[in-house]
C-alpha cells in the first residue's frame, strides 16, 4: 500500500536521522592543523538538507533486507559526493553563491581554499567508506559500488554534466541538450542511489535495471521541479538564492517550455517512476510516495 504524504515525512525524518548519525561518526573531529578541513566537511555534510539520495539507497536496500550498516555507508558515501559538489557549486568560480541550506555556503563560513579543500576531502573520503569491508562482505561488490559512484560522479556524469551547464551559460539550448546536461548533472547521482540496494543485495541485472529506470524518471522529474522552484519560489522557502538560472541566461526546462508544460512533464515522469516500483509490492511504497513528492514539494 502507498505511504500517505505525512508517512514519507516521518520516513524521511527517521532515515535523515539516521544518515546524519552516520555522518557524523565516520567525519569525526580532527585535532591539530587539519582539523579546520574536516570542520569545514562537517559543516557541508551535517545538519541540512532532504537526504533524497542516502533516502533512495535505504529504501531500494530494504527492498531486498540489506543489513543496515552497509545500506547506512552506502548512503553516507553518496552523500558526500552530493555535499562536494554543492560546495564546489556554490564558489565564486561556479555559481558564486553565498547561502545553502538556510546559512552561509561553506567559502563564506571558512575561506574560498578551505572549501575547495572541504569538497576535495568529502569527495575522496566517499571512496574510502566504500572500500572498507564494512560496507559489503563481498570485495566484488565494494568494487562494483566504487566503480558506479566514480563513473556517476565523474566526467561521464556530475562533473561532465557541470561542464555542459558553464558552457551553456548565455547560450540558447535546445530541450534535447537540457535533458542530456540534467541526466549527468543532477541525474547521475541519484540513478546510482537508485540502483544500489540492488548492487548492495547482488540482485540479477534486470532488476537493477529497474531500479536504474526509476531513477532516471525520478531525476529528471526532479530537475523539472527544481527549475519551477528557481523561477517560482523564495529564497526563505528553499534555503538559497532563486532565479539565478534567468540572471546567468541558462536554458531551462521552464524557459523552453513554459510553466505549466514542465510541470505536466514533470507530474508524468514522477507517475512512470512510481509504476516502476509496483512490482516490488508494498515494500516499495516509499519509493513510489518520492516520487510524487518530489514533483510537489515547495522548497
Amino acid at each position: 500500500m502507498e505511504l500517505e504524504a505525512v508517512d514519507l515525512k516521518a520516513e524521511m525524518q527517521r532515515i535523515g536521522a539516521r544518515i546524519e548519525a552516520r555522518l557524523d561518526a565516520l567525519l569525526a573531529p580532527a585535532q591539530g592543523d587539519r582539523g579546520r578541513v574536516v570542520e569545514a566537511m562537517r559543516y557541508s555534510a551535517l545538519g541540512g538538507g532532504k537526504r533524497l539520495r542516502p533516502f533512495l539507497v535505504i529504501e531500494t536496500a530494504s527492498l531486498f533486507d540489506v543489513p543496515a550498516e552497509m545500506a547506512e555507508r552506502a548512503a553516507a558515501a553518496v552523500e558526500m559526493i552530493h555535499c562536494y559538489s554543492l560546495i564546489h557549486d556554490d564558489l565564486p568560480a561556479m555559481d558564486d553563491s553565498d547561502l545553502r541550506r538556510g546559512r552561509p555556503s561553506a567559502h563564506k563560513a571558512f575561506d574560498e581554499a578551505t572549501a575547495i579543500l572541504a569538497g576535495d576531502g568529502l569527495l575522496t573520503e566517499a571512496f574510502t567508506v566504500l572500500a572498507h569491508e564494512a560496507t559489503h562482505t563481498d570485495p566484488s561488490v565494494r568494487c562494483r559500488l566504487v566503480a558506479e559512484l566514480a563513473e556517476a560522479a565523474g566526467q561521464a556524469g556530475m562533473v561532465g554534466g557541470q561542464m555542459m551547464d558553464i558552457l551553456g551559460e548565455g547560450h540558447p539550448m535546445t530541450l534535447e541538450q537540457i535533458s542530456q546536461m540534467e541526466s549527468l548533472k543532477t541525474g547521475a547521482l541519484i540513478r546510482v542511489a537508485a540502483r544500489f540496494g540492488g548492487v548492495l543485495a547482488s540482485q540479477n541485472s534486470d532488476i537493477v535495471a529497474t531500479l536504474d529506470q526509476y531513477g532516471r524518471d525520478l531525476g529528471l522529474a526532479f530537475q523539472i521541479a527544481d527549475d519551477l522552484l528557481d523561477a517560482e519560489a523564495s529564497a526563505e522557502d528553499l534555503g538559497k538564492p532563486v532565479g539565478q538560472d534567468a540572471a546567468l541566461g541558462k536554458a531551462t526546462f521552464v524557459s523552453l517550455l513554459g510553466a505549466e508544460e514542465a510541470r505536466r512533464r514533470a507530474g508524468d515522469l514522477a507517475e512512470r517512476a512510481a509504476g516502476r516500483m509496483a512490482s516490488f509490492g508494498p515494500k516499495a511504497g516509499a519509493l513510489q510516495a518520492l516520487a510524487r513528492y518530489v514533483v510537489e514539494r515547495k522548497g
